[in-house]
């Protein structure tokens, strides 16, 4: 009882707060400078989110849209990103300057189903920006690459299905992941933004794990520390960056760590096993549960790259919001992992054409 009175209460003080705080950032100029961090601040409900409606994009897919799978609350739907610092502002998404500062060009996220959780946001965001008469879109599949092509500026908006980035090789004896080659990288070449993204598939063990062994230079393993092979991987990842990318032709992101909410513990509240019921987010700065190795050792791997490579850190910002996952109003299972849209990946996006623009 005592949990919920607080968390009521914290609602109540977010709603009363929230027309002073949207005043206060409706700035359009976006200060990415002197000091200002996009990723540290807080969640401030907007009642003019969400940006997009999930029921008239055409390109959202069932797994994601909670609302449509039964979901009841919508309180999820209205939280904005605010960061910290005077005159540290978020340009808002505008589909139609998207458009026309990348018309001719191509925009590809490379990854595991987060990768596709923040594509298809980004399909949606410019579907709901442009007029009707703009909104003629190809279709074209080749392997494990899918792209929509928004005709009438001829961008394209790609998904390359990648797991892990390196390659996983087929021997005589079993599949193994090579931790030491990118085969794939002649996909991404002449793309004018990249934004990749590996770690959900990296602790997969059993039957869906999608490898036998792990290869580490000349050796050969069972096994080996997930974090490590990790780490490795993103520096063979990194090399491949310097030996391709044309710095003033490609601009290369990283998208991050995205974290899951499967232990209540981890933000203050015992008695929730998952984000089931999960109905606000934390509204503070910090997450009160242990810090991702993952991030740390990605962080320490991008050190090594000689070019430039953008890390769009929304792992802080996504852990706040326990509540954004689809739950079990996503595929049926219980899926703390991924995030409803609209929701909180769309904020990975306004963050990204923040940076791109």
């Amino acid at each position: 009882m005592e949990l919920r009175v607080t968390t009521s209460l914290i609602l109540i003080f977010s709603i009363l707060l929230s027309p002073l705080m949207a005043l206060k950032s409706s700035s359009s100029s976006s200060s990415l400078s002197g000091g200002c961090d996009l990723f540290q601040g807080n969640w401030v409900l907007d009642y003019s989110y969400p940006l997009y409606n999930e029921s008239t994009c055409p390109f959202l897919e069932k797994e994601f849209n909670c609302v449509n799978n039964g979901r009841p609350d919508r309180f999820y739907l209205k939280y904005r990103w605010q960061p910290h610092g005077a005159g540290c502002r978020l340009s808002r998404f505008d589909g139609r300057n998207f458009l026309e500062k990348l018309r001719g060009k191509t925009i590809m996220f490379v990854g595991d189903s987060l990768s596709r959780n923040q594509w298809l946001s980004m399909l949606c965001m410019i579907h709901s920006s442009v007029p009707k008469a703009n909104h003629a879109v190809n279709i074209s599949v080749i392997q494990d690459m899918t792209t929509y092509t928004f005709t009438d500026y001829g961008l394209k908006v790609t998904y390359h299905h990648n797991l892990y980035l390196v390659d996983i090789v087929k021997k005589r004896y079993g599949r193994v992941l090579n931790l030491d080659t990118v085969t794939a990288g002649k996909m991404w070449l002449d793309v004018d933004y990249l934004v990749f993204n590996t770690w959900h598939w990296w602790n997969r063990r059993g039957a869906s794990q999608p490898f036998d062994y792990i290869q580490d230079g000349t050796r050969i393993y069972k096994d080996m520390d997930r974090t490590v092979a990790f780490g490795k991987a993103i520096v063979t990842w990194g090399r491949w960056v310097d030996q391709n990318i044309v710095p003033n032709k490609t601009k290369v992101f990283f998208q991050g760590i995205s974290p899951s909410h499967y232990n209540g513990t981890d933000w203050g509240d015992s008695k929730s096993k998952s984000c089931s019921g999960q109905k606000i987010p934390l509204l503070t700065s910090t997450y009160p549960g242990a810090s991702l190795p993952a991030l740390t050792v990605l962080k320490n791997s991008l050190k090594t790259i000689k070019k430039p490579v953008t890390l769009l850190d929304i792992t802080t910002l996504s852990l706040l919001r326990k509540d954004g996952h689809p739950s079990a109003y996503g595929l049926g299972v219980m899926d703390c992992s991924h995030w409803c849209l609209a929701g909180v990946p769309d904020t990975w996006n306004i963050l990204l054409y923040n940076l791109m623009l």
